[in-house]
This record gives structure tokens, C-alpha cells and sequence, in this order.
């Protein structure tokens, strides 16, 4: 009995994962279509993009299903954890045409970085969320940095601002927008990091594409006239340390 119990668990999980990419593809295709979309700074994700070739795109963790649906089928790249939680992200990834790159600083990351290489050469954009997968929001993975000098490639960090939003409970404040919402999407200048950058180097770079995603939201909410969400959120001190 409790070889089949096991089975039965496989079984839901398998079919969870299976179900979650095309349904959630379809329910956010349909609220996707309401948002009204504003582009701020694009010019420097243009530049970093001709100038690597390729690039990363840093944005918050909370911030994946605003920007999902915005840059789908693209040919770009997203980096999962190699966790559970990211067998999920990757079904709903794929099912919007991004390709996926499975790892992290604990787990596979020795061949997730030979896998961007090989796509940055490419030209690809690379989304990462340095505060995924555990947090705590607006926390910065000094992993970002690395992959920045060891590739040679820029970070674009990518600000996303919401006027009307459901927010989760969860430690990154997950936002989904309502219908009809307005979102700004804000550019901040890119960061580079030299291949010959120290420790306490790499840590600047880290602590610069933190400040400017930061930066970025706070001007993305004041072209919407309200204040940012993160400031009511239950780790705003989290967000507003510097």
C-alpha cells in the first residue's frame, strides 16, 4: 500500500506539472492582453544587447508573471533553480517560448554557466532573479555578479511597476496585475563587471544593479503617481536597505 500511496504522489505531481504550462499559459494570455504596457529606457538594454553580443536581464523574483508574457517567444533565456518549485517555473517558461537553463550557485552550477556561454555567444537575453529562489526580497545573489565576469556580458537591470496588483503572501510579494492595469517597464543603466574585478569589486557590481532595479521601480511607480508596492510589503525594510 504504501509503494502504490508513493505512485499516486508521482503520479499527481507528474500530472500537476504537465497541466500547469498550458493552462497558465492560456489564463495569463487572457490578462496579459488588458494591461496597458509602458516602455521607459529601452535604449539601454539595445545597447548592452549589440554591445556583449548578448546580455542578462535582472529583475525581481516577484516580478516573473508581469514580465512573462511581455517578452514571450523571443528565443530568450530564463536561469531556474534546480529545485521542485523550478520544475514548475520551467513547464510555465516553456509553454510561453522561453528555453530554460537549470541551476544555481549550490546546484549544477558549473554546467549552467557552460549553457550560458554558449547561449550569450549566441546573442540571447538571460533573465536572472538574483533574490530567488528562497529570498529575502530584494536581496541580491552574488552569483549575478560572477556570471556577469565570467561571461563578459552586461546586466540590464529590469525595474517592473504595477498601479493596480493582487500580492501574495509569500516572501517575495508575489505580484499578478489586475485587469486592466497599467505597468511601466523601466530599463536601468547596465552594469558591467571587469573579468579581472576583485571580491570586494564584484560585491560594488552587486550592491550597483541592486540599487539601480530599485531605482528603477521607484521611477516606473512615480510616472504611474502611486508609491511603490514593496513599501507596504511585510519586508519593505528588506527593499529599502542600502
Amino acid at each position: 500500500m504504501g509503494v502504490l500511496r508513493k505512485g499516486r504522489k508521482h503520479f499527481a505531481r507528474a500530472l500537476g506539472r504537465g497541466t500547469i504550462g498550458w493552462l497558465g499559459r492560456a489564463m495569463l494570455a487572457v490578462l496579459a492582453k488588458t494591461w496597458r504596457i509602458e516602455h521607459v529606457g529601452r535604449e539601454s538594454f539595445v545597447s548592452a544587447k549589440e554591445e556583449g553580443p548578448g546580455c542578462f536581464f535582472s529583475l525581481w523574483h516577484g516580478r516573473m508573471i508581469v514580465a512573462l508574457p511581455m517578452f514571450a517567444h523571443k528565443g530568450w533565456h530564463v536561469l531556474v533553480s534546480a529545485s521542485g518549485d523550478g520544475d514548475i517555473s520551467e513547464k510555465l517558461l516553456e509553454a510561453n517560448g522561453y528555453s530554460v537553463i537549470r541551476g544555481s550557485s549550490s546546484r549544477g552550477g558549473a554546467r549552467a554557466l557552460r549553457q550560458m556561454l554558449k547561449v550569450l555567444d549566441q546573442g540571447a537575453v538571460l533573465f536572472i532573479t538574483p533574490d530567488g529562489p528562497r529570498g529575502p526580497m530584494h536581496s541580491m545573489n552574488p552569483g549575478l555578479a560572477f556570471m556577469a565576469k565570467a561571461t563578459g556580458r552586461s546586466v540590464v537591470p529590469l525595474g517592473l511597476a504595477i498601479n493596480r496588483a493582487w500580492h501574495a503572501s509569500s516572501w517575495d510579494h508575489f505580484t499578478i496585475p489586475k485587469p486592466f492595469a497599467r505597468i511601466c517597464f523601466v530599463y536601468g543603466e547596465a552594469v558591467s563587471v571587469a573579468r579581472e574585478a576583485n571580491h570586494e569589486e564584484q560585491g560594488a557590481a552587486t550592491e550597483l544593479v541592486r540599487e539601480r532595479t530599485l531605482q528603477a521601480e521607484r521611477e516606473g511607480f512615480a510616472r504611474l503617481g502611486c508609491d511603490p508596492d514593496w513599501l507596504e510589503s511585510p519586508t519593505k525594510e528588506q527593499g529599502e536597505s542600502a
